[in-house]
């Protein structure tokens, strides 16, 4: 059921529970801002949609969602233009502000999948209304209409555009077409290999990130912060600071000393003029070797094997990895004695909202957060701590503030990936494999649980360990392996953990397809042979043959270089990666050639897909041969990209290939997809380059 909202222009809800004048939980439309229009009905679904079309000829929906930099614009405006017979450059996408119901959470790869129903019925029934308007108006049957370029034909060639007709049909309740959405056999623009629609804005500058925001007031601001991971402030020597030109306010937060100065200039320099004196945080005893050991001897036991087989084990460590988006955090921040307004970017604004009306002590409804579009996230702005940390320091300064985290505050002090250690045993009798058991444990946040989220996420009350075990889902049941069994540790740490892309699969997969591989070194088979034969579903068979066949695998190299494989299934799609590598000097290898073949069931923008699988690709380059963070007596090392080493352009892959396998399936999810087999890929390709078989991630380590 697809509902109108407005009366002066065409503006719809999908679907509709409920029948109550009030717009609680969607933001007003842009007539009903200027006073022309009355909401009359509002959706009560999870995703409660919005589509306007305006006299401008212009469909605007506002995206309960965050695009940062994964193209999920694009991806929503090639569904509505799909149905509407739209022009794409006709279709706008800006951001939902936070609501108060409904679903805004932007993760899990599930954007397209839960927005491509929605998205296109909405639309659909858009058009059946706007054909009506024009049958109407020209007084012809509406089956004899049709629509094209955002505007409706009529058989003898006259035309209207959807702006001219929208006040029309925003008064018709019952069109006399179907408003189904077309079947996938129509589709002439989903599944179009599609540039993004705000690529030019991004390149020329134009497109508004939380830095760019000109926000009546608010100044340039950023933090001292501890040496140490949970340090404390014992005293703090501000007068230099405050003489210094351009400082507007200097405070005291939970993370440190706050400087509110005329430019970031200024902000920086009387940063590092202030004298503090810090108490070390509660893990100054720790290093990284003494984590590897407690995280070693909270792995549980993967129990006996069965009798008469033969095994083939194997012991894994991950480092912490930080998520390191391009844009470096960045919020501002309004707040007020009876109100706040926040701009920042973020992939859950809703909870977002309530944590900062707690923090600072007002009701959420007197709470208003707007989604900006964000450089990059990778799971980091699933967290809210930057936002937190500038309504407070407005509140205390009393004054708007645009609070910046430097490179260095993110890396130092933001959530990263919990490391991990892996203890995998596959069991063989008779050429194959009869049992595979993946115990492991990882370093889990207990930040949140110390109640101190609202607190910016920086102080901690204590440094105990403890373990837990418990069931792991395996990621193994992809094969016939006989008996799979899993099962899961922890080392509880106060640290600023965070979800990273793919967040368990990208370390347990990449495990277990390396000793799939040992598996079939063991059997005297071939890696990809040996896949095929033990695989349980026939999609991830297919793009296993397409990678296989596309990267030429098994042609020979010279020595040091060599090809890996591994697959992954999740998210109701799967992936195959192929991995050819240089590595001639072991201690700097070189990913040559990458090629990569998906399933994603309908795969709304093959080009959007194409450069997520290439992100990726990346993203198990770097985790596996470079990029990972060390703790030193309670504190990380590295502060930059200069030393936390992510793949640069001279790392990448001379040769990239994404293959698009085609499929008439509702979407499957695929942002974070290809991290486990990409890293698993690359990883067997440096083992067989280099006859090892690592063990501990990054390598470099």
């Amino acid at each position: 059921m697809v509902y109108s909202l407005a009366a002066s222009t065409l503006t719809l809800a999908a679907p509709v529970g409920c029948d109550t004048s009030s717009a609680e939980g969607v933001e007003p439309t842009a007539a009903e801002a200027h006073g022309s229009s009355r909401v009359l009905v509002t959706g009560a679904d999870e995703e409660m949609l919005v589509l306007e079309v305006t006299a401008a000829n212009k469909v605007v929906l506002r995206l309960p969602r965050v695009e940062v930099g994964q193209g999920i614009t694009t991806a929503v405006a090639m569904m509505i233009a799909e149905e509407l017979d739209a022009r794409l450059v006709d279709v706008d996408i800006p951001l939902a502000e936070a609501r108060t119901k409904g679903n805004q959470y932007t993760g899990g790869s599930s954007s397209v999948r839960s927005l491509y129903g929605p998205a296109r019925a909405l639309a659909a029934t858009a058009r059946a209304r706007l054909v009506t308007a024009a049958a109407r108006r020209w007084h012809l049957p509406a089956r004899s209409l049709r629509t094209r370029d955002t505007m409706v034909v009529a058989p003898d060639g006259r035309t209207a555009t959807f702006g001219s007709l929208t006040a029309a049909a925003a008064r018709i309740h019952r069109p006399d077409v179907s408003s189904r959405p077309k079947p996938a056999s129509e589709h002439r623009v989903i599944g179009r290999p599609t540039g993004r629609i705000d690529a030019r804005d991004i390149v020329t500058g134009r497109a508004k990130y939380a830095g760019d925001l000109e926000v009546a007031g608010a100044k340039p601001t950023v933090v001292a912060r501890p040496p140490t991971l949970g340090g404390r402030l014992v005293s703090v020597d501000d007068r230099a600071a405050r003489a210094m030109p351009g400082v507007h306010a200097v405070v005291k937060v939970a993370g440190g000393v706050a400087v509110v100065a005329e430019s970031f200039h200024h902000a920086f320099k009387a940063r590092d003029a202030l004298r503090i004196t810090w108490k070390p945080g509660p893990l100054v005893s720790l290093s990284d070797a003494a984590i590897r050991t407690r995280l070693r001897a909270a792995v549980p036991s993967v129990g006996a094997p069965p009798r008469g087989s033969a095994q083939v084990e194997g012991e894994f460590e991950f480092a912490f990895v930080s998520h390191a988006p391009m844009e470096v955090l960045t919020a501002v921040a309004d707040v007020r004695a009876d109100r706040a307004e926040i701009w920042f970017s973020s992939q859950t604004p809703m909870d977002a909202r309530e944590s900062i009306a707690s923090a600072i002590g007002l009701p959420k409804s007197k709470v208003r957060v707007h989604v900006v579009r964000g450089g990059g996230s990778f799971g980091r702005r699933l967290n809210y701590d930057a936002a937190i940390e500038a309504a407070l320091i407005s509140k205390a300064a009393r004054r708007p503030v645009k609070l910046m985290w430097s490179r260095g505050d993110d890396i130092r002090h933001g959530r990263m990936r919990g490391a991990s250690h892996h203890r995998i045993r596959a069991s063989h009798a008779r050429g194959r494999v009869v049992a595979f058991s993946h115990a492991m444990a990882s370093v889990s946040e207990s930040y949140e649980r110390q109640g101190l989220a609202a607190q910016g996420g920086v102080a901690v009350r204590g440094g105990v360990t403890t373990v837990a075990a418990g069931p792991l889902p395996s990621d193994s049941g992809l094969y016939n392996f006989g008996s799979v069994s899993g099962s899961s540790g922890s080392v509880e740490l106060a640290m600023p953990l965070g979800a990273w892309r793919s967040v368990d699969s990208g370390t347990m997969r990449t495990a277990e397809e390396i000793v799939v591989d040992e598996v079939a070194a063991e059997l005297g088979e071939d890696p990809v042979a040996f896949r095929r034969g033990t695989l349980r579903n026939k999609a991830v068979k297919a793009v296993l043959d397409k990678v296989a066949a596309a990267g030429n695998w098994g042609r020979p190299l010279p020595s040091g270089q060599a090809q890996g494989v591994a697959v992954h299934e999740e998210y109701g799609s799967c992936v195959a990666c192929l991995v050819e590598i240089d590595a001639t000097d072991p201690k700097n290898p070189r990913v040559t050639k990458v090629v990569m073949a998906a399933d994603v069931g309908t795969a709304v923008n093959p080009r959007g897909l194409e450069a997520q699988l290439m992100g990726t690709a990346v993203d198990g380059i770097s985790t596996v041969l470079r990029a990972g963070l060390h703790i030193d007596r309670g504190a990380v090392r590295e502060g930059s990209f200069a030393d936390f080493r992510y793949a640069r352009q001279q790392h990448s892959p001379l040769r990239f290939e994404a293959h698009i396998l085609p499929s008439r399936r509702e979407p499957g999810g695929a942002g974070e997809l290809g991290v486990p087999a990409a890293a698993g890929a690359v990883a067997n390709a440096y083992a067989r380059a280099t006859r090892t078989r690592p063990r501990r991630f990054p390598i470099n380590f």
